[in-house]
């Protein structure tokens, strides 16, 4: 018979409500009871077992990174299913219980390596679960490239996405897309019964182009400000069309480099809360402790927390992790349970999850991240296992 696990003495932010001083009770991989502190004491226990003083360190559900490329010297474009199981290694020590691993555009043959190497590891992870995959094109702008291999961009082709959608394995979680692209009402179609969701990125889609996406079924974007068609007083553009309308939800880079603080505030003011979710969009070198520095086969380098390309300066991606984007956030002013809601539940909504991950309350997973006021990861749970603990 498996042990009841108790987290007791936190400060539980339920992604409901806040409860000081509380603990939570966890059997057989879930979560069987969150109380406050009365009620804990007067409740009987059962003699198998173990009890856990969280010396009042806030205990949250766990991370949910939707767009991350890689981590800790390890990344996705490799093609190679060791570095999916790195990542998973890895992510637990800042948080992150649940991540889609997110594939760049690239040659052919690499980016289906890369897909069935990702295949491959969901369900053999060793630390943070694999939702799904995050493929960041093909089918995308020209004109909004940012750190993709343009050689490798396409028009909307049915027979590709049928071979992208077979070599997935139904595992394909999310897709960046560019809405004004044509053809693009029959991919969203054909992707909506695949269950792949949509998310509008790597565009140069005027407002009417993101109009007719979002009646089509296009109702998430990707890293929202960034590598997208800009607000303009005469074409609101992609821009203008996610902050104008609330059925569309956003990815944001909360890192201070990639969006400035004071438009992250302005969307958080504008946009429903629950309508957006925080992403690292993190690189392999991310929080790499030795060795060359190299994202998706090109050397970086690290500026201001940005890694750039060597060859030419543009900005690569990100060196974020979920914490430090949380951090991040509530040092701009936004509360921290709306900046965790950012990093879980909502997350959770845009993967379809949202009935067993991304709150904590009876019955859900127990995926469960705690952390102390310097915002350094504590503890770590993935169903139920301590997977990360820190060492005084």
């Amino acid at each position: 018979m498996n042990k009841t696990v108790c987290l007791t003495n936190a400060d539980i932010f339920t992604g409901i409500t806040r409860i000081p001083g509380g603990s939570i009770l966890i059997r057989d991989g879930r979560i069987e009871d969150v109380v406050g502190p009365d009620r804990f004491r007067k409740m009987p226990l059962p003699e198998e077992r173990e009890i856990i003083d969280m010396e009042g360190g806030i205990l949250c559900s766990g991370f949910i990174d939707t767009h991350i490329h890689g981590f800790g010297g390890y990344e996705t474009s490799d093609g190679e299913e060791d570095s999916f199981y790195r990542m998973s290694e890895k992510l637990p020590a800042f948080g992150v219980t649940t991540f889609c691993p997110t594939i760049y555009t690239q040659e052919e043959s690499r980016f289906f390596r890369a897909i069935r190497a990702g295949v491959s590891a969901m369900g053999q992870e060793r630390g943070a679960r694999i939702a799904g995959l995050n493929l960041e094109g093909p089918f995308i702008s020209r004109l909004q490239i940012g750190a993709q291999e343009e050689s490798a961009l396409k028009e909307v082709d049915m027979t590709l996405m049928k071979r992208l959608a077979e070599a997935g394995e139904g595992k394909i979680s999310l897709m960046t897309v560019a809405p004004e692209l044509k053809n693009m009402r029959e991919l969203v179609l054909y992707c909506l019964k695949k269950g792949i969701t949509l998310t509008a990125g790597h565009t140069n889609a005027t407002y009417e182009n993101m109009l007719e996406g979002m009646q089509a079924g296009i109702l998430h974007s990707t890293h929202f400000f960034n590598a997208m068609r800009k607000l303009h007083h005469r074409d609101p553009g992609c821009v203008g069309a996610i902050l104008i309308h609330p059925e569309i939800s956003c990815e944001i880079i909360a890192d201070g480099h990639h969006v400035h603080p004071a438009l992250i505030n302005l969307l958080y003011r504008d946009k429903p809360v629950d309508k957006i979710v925080l992403v690292t969009d993190a690189l392999g070198p991310t929080m790499q402790k030795a060795g060359e520095l190299r994202a998706n086969r090109e050397k970086v380098y690290l500026k201001d927390d940005v890694f750039h390309k060597e060859s030419d300066d543009v900005i690569a991606g990100s060196s974020l992790t979920m914490m430090k984007g949380i951090e991040n956030l509530v040092s701009w002013g936004i509360p921290l349970h709306d900046a965790l809601l950012m990093a879980t539940a909502n997350p959770a909504r845009v993967l379809g999850m949202d009935r067993e991950r991304g709150l904590l309350i009876p019955g859900f997973r127990a995926d469960i991240t705690s952390f102390n006021s310097s915002f350094e990861t504590t503890l770590t749970m993935v169903n139920g296992r301590i997977l990360y603990r820190k060492t005084s």
